[in-house]
Formats: structure tokens, C-alpha cells, sequence
């Protein structure tokens, strides 16, 4: 109990940072056209630092997967759009503006906000595991019963904008590695239950990314071995800037995410 008490006062800093929660073809044929980076966090790059000054609380870096792919692959035109905080619907009513008729390739990662991230880590944080593991089961009823509808609706507006299109949908890392070597904070059983959870999402987002003819990139693969208590963490834990926190570093975008979008752009 003392240490979660510690781990709680440690943690209440990362509240305000989670509650903005984010096949293989030749690059040339896919970027022909254009690319268009769409999502929240996990795309903007919030976590890896370096952030573009235009882009405000967006957060959008230049050590993310979309402007990292850009950047070595040059393709005729690149809208980089992703947005921290952002959920299916707001990504839907504020960023495809972007795409077109003309848009050759697209990347988009959305559901994690929808399902309230920030909520359930404020539970598992500051919380009992009682309370963390209820609100874990809770988050995985919406995703598997709210969530769809959500992402049908997203990938048919992206499908309308750019009927022409190859979309790449990401998917989210496991945050932890159990018996792994965090000696304070959340209980194996939290840890396991965040993880089935980030794993339930996947599964949800892969099939209606399927559904719509998408291509779905895990990222899990990329990161075993550097979630949380690995030893070689490629995802932020409490740190500061709070915002941060729960997010890729740059390590998480380079070595996880360029990695799962390369291989199906």
C-alpha cells in the first residue's frame, strides 16, 4: 500500500499527458500520389520531442514515423495532419481535408482515445487494483461493442476522400513487459490487463481495417523486449514534460513504428 501511495503522488503529473491520448508494396508506386499522415498521438509523434513549432498542442515531431517515412522516401506531396488527443470522429471531422482524389498513400492510427485512455490510467494509477481492473474491463467492453462503429465510419470517409488510396492502419504497443524490472507502481495484474486490452484493441482495429480493404500494421512484434519494465523502454512512463508520458520516444517511433508503416506502405 505505501508504495502505491508513492507511485500515486509520483504519477498525478501524468493525468493531464494521457488525457490527450495516438501489403509491402515499391514506396515510389505508393507515395506517387501524395501521403497523407492521419491519427492522434501514436502518429504525431507526441513523446519523441522535436516538435514542428506550427503544430501547436498537436505535438506533431520530426522523429515520427510519417515525417521519418517522408523524409526518406520523398513522396510528390506530404500532409502531415495526426493530432494528439485526437478519437475517430475527430479525425474524421478535422483532418481529411487532406486527402484527395489524388492521395496515393495514407497512414492513420485512432481508438485509442475513443475507449477513454486517459481514464483508465488515471485509475490504474491512482487507484486500487480493484478499481484498475474494473475500469480495464470496462475500456474492453467499448472497444469490442463502441468501437466499430466508430472505425467503419472513419475508414469509409477516408475511403471516400481518397478512393484511390493505399491505407495503412497502425495499430498500439503493448505497454508492459510482465516480470519485467519495475519494482513500484502497478501490480502484475493491472499490467496483464492493460496489456489484453491494448491486444483486444488491436484485434478490433485489424478487422474493421480488413472490413474496409485496409492494410492493418501491428507494432506489437516491434516492441517486445522495450515496453515498460524492460529494461530498454522505447515508450515514455512518467516523465516530463507530462505530456509525454505513455507515448513512444523517438527510440519507439524509429525502431517500432517506421518499421511496422515501411513494411506496408
Amino acid at each position: 500500500m505505501y508504495v502505491r501511495r508513492f507511485w500515486a503522488s509520483a504519477s498525478t503529473l501524468v493525468l493531464a499527458a494521457v488525457a490527450a491520448l495516438g501489403v509491402a508494396q515499391p514506396a515510389s508506386a505508393s507515395s506517387a500520389g501524395g501521403y497523407v499522415a492521419l491519427g492522434d498521438s501514436y502518429s504525431s509523434g507526441v513523446g519523441a520531442g522535436s516538435y514542428l513549432s506550427d503544430s501547436g498542442d498537436c505535438r506533431r515531431s520530426t522523429k515520427a514515423y510519417p515525417y521519418l517515412w517522408a523524409a526518406a522516401n520523398s513522396p510528390s506531396s506530404f500532409a502531415f495532419v495526426a493530432c494528439s488527443g485526437a478519437t475517430t470522429s475527430s479525425v474524421a471531422g478535422s483532418q481529411l481535408g487532406a486527402l484527395s482524389s489524388a492521395t496515393g498513400l495514407v497512414s492513420v492510427t485512432a481508438g485509442g482515445n475513443d475507449v477513454g485512455f486517459a481514464d483508465v490510467m488515471q485509475d490504474c494509477v491512482l487507484s486500487g487494483e480493484a478499481t484498475c481492473l474494473s475500469r480495464v474491463s470496462s475500456a474492453v467492453s467499448q472497444i469490442q461493442n463502441s468501437l466499430p462503429s466508430g472505425l467503419r465510419s472513419l475508414y469509409g470517409s477516408i475511403r471516400s476522400r481518397a478512393p484511390q488510396a493505399h491505407v495503412v492502419v497502425l495499430g498500439y504497443p503493448r505497454f508492459y513487459q510482465l516480470s519485467g524490472s519495475c519494482i513500484a507502481g502497478l501490480s502484475e495484474k493491472e499490467r496483464a490487463a492493460i496489456n489484453n486490452a491494448s491486444d483486444v484493441l488491436n484485434g478490433v482495429i485489424a478487422k474493421q481495417a480488413a472490413n474496409a480493404g485496409f492494410t492493418f500494421s501491428g507494432v506489437a512484434d516491434e516492441f517486445t523486449g522495450h515496453e515498460l519494465c524492460s529494461g530498454d523502454a522505447w515508450l515514455n512512463s512518467v516523465t516530463l514534460p507530462v505530456y509525454n508520458s505513455y507515448h513512444p520516444k523517438a527510440s519507439g517511433q524509429s525502431g517500432g513504428y517506421l518499421p511496422a508503416f515501411r513494411s506496408a506502405a
